[in-house]
């Protein structure tokens, strides 16, 4: 179990307002003491240095800072770190780590459905809860299941055929 002692990586002191959390992130479980109104991307990248999300608008708008909250994907601005007591986030870098997005992460890639990078572990865990579902989704279904993670370099376009081709290759593959 990891255990965090200060408020985060850069130093800052604990006090007496902080609460303790213990939660699980990408199968490792977790222990810190964290203020209150600390969120729960700002958590992940400040205290236990998973860089791999994303702060954007830190409005819930953009879709850069999400991650898995048991399961579902969420908005880690918009989550306080005190929220997911007991708790299993998964980042990008699980998703990754574990081998369960290889197949998106290469069809971005072969697509060039990546350009400076932001979006995308935004873009990866929101293809994979919709592509988790089964089935091929429809394109339409794609762009709107993506909609709400913000890029300004593909133009969506690449995303959502990298998307449909995996969609296409798990049916096969479950066949």
């Amino acid at each position: 179990m990891r255990l965090i002692s200060r408020n985060s990586a850069a130093g800052g002191l604990m006090s007496s307002h902080n609460l303790e959390i213990s939660l699980r992130v990408n199968g490792e479980d977790v222990s810190a003491r964290v203020e209150p109104r600390k969120t729960l991307v700002d958590f992940l990248r400040e205290d236990l240095a998973l860089t791999g999300t994303h702060v954007g608008c830190e409005h819930g708008v953009c879709g850069a800072c999400m991650v898995r909250l048991d399961g579902e994907g969420v908005r880690g601005c918009l989550v306080f770190a005190v929220q997911c007591d007991g708790a299993e986030v998964e980042t990008i870098e699980g998703l990754s780590d574990s081998g369960a997005i290889a197949d998106l992460q290469n069809a971005f890639q072969a697509r060039n459905a990546l350009q400076c990078g932001f979006c995308t572990p935004g873009m990866l865990i929101g293809a994979q809860e919709l592509l988790s579902r089964g089935g091929v989704p429809s394109r339409e279904t794609i762009r709107a299941h993506i909609s709400g993670n913000y890029c300004r370099c593909t133009g969506y376009q690449a995303i959502i055929d990298a998307i449909e081709q995996v969609a296409k290759q798990r049916a096969g593959a479950a066949r």
